[in-house]
């Protein structure tokens, strides 16, 4: 084990100082540009400091990595789609790098796992090689289910915030407000996943894009049905002069019936699985004590 590990730490540092010269060799665009615009523009200098020297030394081959990755898993499309349903300002790129730090992770438990199964001799080498892999192939997809489980959670969260929104902003126009205005007082008072979203289309608005098309880019955007709706009928209303105030009661009494059916076709999916601690814990441990005191009073007589 010494010697590999001595082995392992020669190698790492030979590929290191290969991969240097290799891009020493090749300068970037911005390396070539720098010095010519740095006496035009003396605030644009090289960035120093811990996390660029990393960033320097791991960042092209994370990156490089990173992009073996994503050919091999495919699915750019589908990680672009659920980081915009997030609404995180993170890029396909910073998700892949992420992804093979979590990758990594996992092969330093495989190769823990593997090196106590080597030092008890439990193993032979193409296992130790297979855990190793699996490893990171299991740090790789946890990180992707991560993420899914983010979206997932964060669209829970916007769909149980819907009908007190909209429940507020039929009140605010029914007061006489505006919509943009009203949207703006549910930002101040509401904190959470659809307030968040309810701001971008705010700050849409007020950047020059009608109120239509704002709440058209939120429900194309969005992966919940019920706020996809929302948005379509609010634009609908706003282009045709329907009453928004009964559109919005209507929408949030929609949303309540379809949490409402939801939930209880959740609890009959879980019948069966209920039952099991009925079947295997209750009902054994009522027949014990209904059968108990006549077991032992038949032991006292005879």
């Amino acid at each position: 084990m010494t010697a590999a590990t001595l082995g392992f730490c020669a190698s790492a540092g030979l590929l290191l100082m290969v991969s240097g010269w290799l891009r020493g060799r090749r300068p970037t665009l911005e390396q070539r540009v720098l010095p010519y615009i740095r006496d035009v523009h003396p605030q644009v200098a090289a960035p120093t400091g811990p996390g660029t020297v990393v960033d320097a030394i791991f960042g092209p081959s994370l990156r490089r990595v990173s992009g073996l990755v994503g050919e091999v898993l495919g699915g750019s499309a589908s990680v672009s789609r659920r980081l915009v349903r997030l609404g995180s300002p993170s890029t396909v790129e910073d998700f892949r790098v992420r992804q093979v730090v979590w990758g990594a992770a996992g092969l330093g438990v495989g190769i823990v796992v593997a090196a106590a199964l080597w030092s008890g001799r439990r193993a032979g080498v193409p296992v130790l090689l297979l855990i190793c892999v699996l490893g990171f192939v299991a740090g790789v997809l946890w990180c992707d289910q991560h993420l899914s489980s983010r979206v997932s959670a964060r669209e829970r969260a916007m769909q149980a915030e819907l009908p007190v929104v909209a429940d507020l902003l039929a009140l605010a126009v029914a007061a006489g407000e505006s919509p943009v205005a009203g949207l703006d007082r549910i930002m101040r008072v509401c904190h959470g996943a659809l307030a968040d979203e309810l701001a971008g289309v705010v700050a849409d608005v007020r950047t020059g894009t009608s109120i239509a098309a704002a709440f058209d880019a939120l429900a194309a955007r969005t992966g919940v049905v019920s706020i996809a709706r929302f948005a379509e009928g609010f634009a609908i209303a706003v282009e045709r002069g329907t009453p928004l105030v009964d559109v919005l009661h209507a929408q949030a009494a929609d949303v309540r019936e379809s949490g409402r059916r939801e939930l209880i076709e959740a609890g009959g999916r879980k019948e069966v699985a209920m039952m099991i601690p009925v079947v295997f814990l209750v009902l054994p441990v009522t027949v014990v004590f209904a059968f108990f005191p006549g077991f032992v009073g038949l032991h006292l007589t005879s």
